[in-house]
């Protein structure tokens, strides 16, 4: 029965032109705005990192200005950062089954080419990074311990950065320029750009993933200035790269996979322990506030899904309504315009039900198509808010959770707007109209 109403919903619809483009192109519209604003949000508050969210977390300590908060917003947070120390005291932990202290750093990549010299962001990270962060790795692998400890000249390039440096070939062993100092190539990653940024939010939650991947102690014996946010709370005699470090400075992060429960507490007493004994040193003057943010906490610390985006999503919703009850006074036209032919089928023998169960599959089609359109709509929607901001390219991608999201939409929509006028229609008495004819 479902394709002979199918049928019969087509013919309709071809009966009366005018109104049917009226309909779908009114839901159309709708799911056109709505798919929009719900995409944005949709990538904005996806966990790249969702399958490994609860053994993972961020380390914030709060080893703030005693006298005010980091952040005046959220007075019960601390920084999100960390001083130099510090986050060598978290890596020194042995509790964590991986742990990961990282910074960013600009260098200048120097081609063998004529090709001139380009700027690329290096992440100064340690060996867990990879395999904590599950990134997928083309050629090669990272680096060791060793490369750790020592601050080896080797790196791992992202797919981009091999791209331009090496055509997009297998660069292992192979070396770069970094300003003017060579640098093995030990990996290549594939294509590998998390939206939002999860592991650094500081930097840009929809940033691009970095360019090169170095052992952190690398930026120690270099002295790399920090690529990011580097925030002091007191003047500090700063004279060269070995008293910054030794600093109150925070900007460094460093996170930590602790695989149960009974691991994260272990490592939460570490951290408070380790924060008491720098008390008696005259450090960490407020309250004790050492916390672990999972990925998904993390996110929302740093408030990478802000409320005028739930807003936007409401006022699209809102909208759709709208265009629903313009699609509902189309349809109340045009059943009560067709009465007759619904008379006359009921004369026939078709039930109330069957007659209901047509329309909806009528008003269906007409959300369905509405849909179709509206993807089209979307598309166009999406490629103009990114051609008006930069870094949203990650965010305006239709993906298929979404175009599907958008043709059940749009169904419903229909078969919503089409309840209160198939049923009208079904409550009219057949014998009126037979009379007449």
């Amino acid at each position: 029965m479902f394709s002979y109403y199918l049928r019969l919903a087509w013919v309709s619809l071809k009966k009366t032109p005018a109104i049917s483009a009226l309909m779908i192109a009114a839901i159309a519209v709708g799911i056109g705005v709505t798919t929009t604003t719900l995409t944005v949000w949709h990538m904005m508050s996806s966990n790249p990192i969702e399958h490994r969210n609860d053994v993972l977390y961020a380390v914030a300590l709060d080893a703030w200005d005693p006298n005010q908060p980091a952040d005046k917003d959220h007075p019960e947070q601390p920084p999100p950062l960390l001083t130099y120390r510090d986050a060598e005291a978290i890596r020194a932990s042995t509790i964590p089954a991986r742990s990961v202290v990282m910074s960013r750093g600009a260098f200048t990549l120097e081609s063998a080419t004529d090709r001139p010299p380009q700027l690329v962001i290096a992440r100064l990270t340690t060996k867990d990074f990879f395999a904590m962060f599950d990134v997928p790795f083309r050629y090669g692998g990272g680096w060791d311990a060793k490369a750790d400890r020592d601050g080896e000249p080797s790196v791992v390039l992202s797919a981009k950065t091999n791209e331009k440096a090496f055509g997009g070939e297998n660069s292992v062993g192979r070396t770069i320029r970094l300003d003017s100092r060579e640098y093995r190539v030990i990996g290549v990653l594939k294509d590998w750009n998390p939206s939002p940024r999860f592991y650094d939010p500081s930097a840009g939650a929809f940033g691009d993933a970095e360019d090169v991947y170095m052992p952190y102690a690398r930026g120690a014996m270099l002295e790399v200035q920090p690529d990011g946010n580097i925030n002091c709370w007191k003047p500090e005699q700063i004279t060269d790269f070995k008293s910054f470090m030794a600093s109150e400075c925070v900007w460094v992060q460093a996170w930590v996979e602790l695989p149960t429960a009974a691991d994260a507490q272990r490592f939460q007493s570490y951290l408070d322990g380790y924060v008491m004994g720098q008390k008696k040193l005259g450090r960490f003057q407020r309250k004790l506030n050492n916390r672990l943010y999972h990925p998904d906490q993390w996110l929302e610390f740093y408030e990478v899904v802000r409320d005028d985006n739930r807003v936007l999503v409401g006022l699209s919703f809102m909208f759709l309504a709208v265009c629903v009850l313009n699609v509902v006074g189309l349809l109340l036209s045009k059943f009560v315009g067709a009465a007759p032919a619904s008379a006359l089928r009921r004369a026939l023998g078709a039930s109330r039900g069957e007659l209901f169960r047509q329309h909806l599959v009528e008003v269906g089609t007409v959300g369905a198509l509405g849909g179709l359109f509206g993807l089209a709509l979307a598309v166009l929607g999406l490629k103009g808010i990114n051609s008006l901001y930069e870094n949203y390219e990650q965010l305006t991608r239709l993906d298929l959770p979404m175009i599907g999201a958008a043709i059940g939409i749009a169904v419903a929509a229909g078969v919503i707007a089409g309840l209160y006028p198939a049923w009208r229609v079904c409550r009219v008495q057949p014998a009126s109209y037979l009379k007449t004819q």
